[in-house]
Parts: structure tokens; sequence; C-alpha cells
């Protein structure tokens, strides 16, 4: 069975490596000669958090102690976190309750999904709270792949990035840094969701199936938002350049719906023979199976 993450442990690391980010010069403090370890002192945290250094050790121990919304807010502020860093720290520190609806399975209405075809050629999906990939149009499958062919697992955008050497290809050389995201995305919703069992199991796959994925969650990013502009590579048509629109969908927000805008700068032609090659192709397989 896999390992659960231990919010205590995970709010133990989080708090030593933002600690180790930050310079004494970053919070007006002397560089007090040279230190055994990066960052400020366990001592200066707690001064400029006033909060008792032994409190402070033992939060950053990862021991079962309270702590105030107050306290976590002076923490945030001494390590300049961002807002996803800061609710990363929340909900590790405080337990927040999980998100509604995460552990039901999103459903995707039919009116949803005529939305998606709308697009035509703008590549188009919907993914729920756990990064699976659950809806589509044809311009997305043109470009990644038939989906509807792929399992639950290879549906899931974090497997995909780490195992499809066909999404690694559309990438390109901006694959490390949609990695990353991918990856401080998957961080940040694994702490909303420790009591959900699939976060721990999806883990443990992605800790087994790739090197790259370990390296880059010991980086301890965490991240909500989804990088944009994209710059993607096809086999037979060279560059494509899209906008990255995306938004939660109103009726769940568990439920986010993502389009990829075709620049005007020959994309929107390259995507029309994508998409006919791949709907020619996906009409013969149909007619042939019958």
């Amino acid at each position: 069975m896999a390992n659960r993450l231990d919010r205590y442990e995970e709010l133990s690391r989080f708090l030593r490596s933002r600690r180790e980010r930050v310079t004494p010069e970053q919070v007006g403090l002397p560089n007090s000669g040279r230190r055994r370890t990066p960052g400020l002192r366990r001592g200066e945290v707690a001064l400029l958090a006033d909060v008792g250094l032994d409190w402070y050790t033992y939060l950053e121990q990862g021991r079962h102690i309270n702590v105030s919304a107050e306290v976590l807010d002076r923490i945030a502020k001494v390590f300049r976190l961002d807002e996803s860093e800061r609710s990363h720290l929340y909900h590790l520190a405080r337990k927040q309750s999980p998100l509604t609806g995460t552990k039901q399975p999103s459903m995707v209405t039919p009116e949803l999904q005529r939305f998606l075809d709308s697009q035509n050629l703008s590549p188009a999906n919907v993914m729920d709270a756990r990064m699976n990939i659950i809806a589509w149009n044809d311009a997305y499958c043109a470009l990644n792949g038939n989906l509807t062919v792929m399992s639950d697992r290879e549906r899931n955008l974090v497997w995909m990035t780490f195992t499809s050497p066909r999404f690694r290809y559309v990438k390109g050389d901006q694959w490390e840094l949609h990695a990353r995201r991918i990856v401080a995305n998957f961080h940040a919703g694994y702490a909303r969701h420790v009591d959900d069992p699939w976060w721990p199991e999806q883990f443990e796959a992605l800790s087994q199936a790739s090197r790259e994925f370990r390296e880059f969650w010991e980086s301890h990013e965490v991240l909500d938002a989804i990088d944009a502009p994209k710059k993607l590579h096809c086999p037979n048509l060279g560059i494509l350049n899209f906008d990255l629109v995306s938004f939660h969908y109103s009726n769940d927000p568990t439920m986010t719906v993502s389009i990829h805008v075709p620049h005007p700068d020959g994309t929107v032609s390259k995507m029309q023979k994508l998409l006919f090659d791949y709907q020619s192709q996906h009409s013969d397989q149909l007619e042939s199976s019958q």
C-alpha cells in the first residue's frame, strides 16, 4: 500500500525549504558572518514572526501543535510566500477541509461537451481536481493523441507529462518548465486532500515511473496556476503557437476548462490540417471496426 503524505512531516519540509530561501538581507537583518546552512536561522524566524524559539522549532520539526491563523500570516510574511504557497501552508498547518466534491467523480454535462466541440480548431479539455482529463474535443486529440483509447491513468495530466514520449515531444523545450509547474500543482492538490487515498497511490506510481518527477517533487514548489502561452511542436507541421484560456466551471468549481487558442501566424491553418487528418483517420477506424 502506498505511503500517505503526513501533513506534519510535509509541513516540516516545507518550512525548512522556505527558510533556506530567504537571506538575512531580504528581511532587514545583518548577515552576521558565515552560516552552516543557507537562509535564515530558526531564531531569526522566531524573532521576525514574534513567536518563541522553542515553539517555532517544534513547528518546524513537525510536532503536533496548534497554530493560529495570525501566526501563520506572520510566518508567511517572513518567508515572503506568494498566495499559492500561503494557501499550502494553511492546508498543512491547520488541515482545512478538502474541497467539496473531490471524492465524487466530476460529471461532464452534454452542454459542456458541446461547448468543447464548438471550439473547433482550439484544442480544449476539462480536468477534475485530480488533474484527470475527463472531457476533450477532436482538436485536443489531434494534437495530443486519441484520448478515447487511453486508460484512466494515461489521461491524467501529471502521468501524461512524465510518461508520454509524444507529450514530451509536443512540449519541446518548454517541457521542463511545464513539468515543474505540473508537479507544483500536484503538490498543492495533495496537501488539500490528504485524506483521499487516491493521492498517495498516484504519488507512489509516479515516483516509481519517473526519476524526474521525484526530483521536481523534492524542490517543494507549490503553484495553483498553469503556464501560458504555449509553443508546441508537431512532427509534420513544425511550431504551433497558442494562448491558453482556462477557468473553473461554474456548475462544479473543482473542474477546470482549458482552451488553447491558435495564433493567426499560420497555426490556424496548421490546426485545420491536423484536425482534418485526425478526423479522417478516426472515421476510417470506426468504419473498419463495424
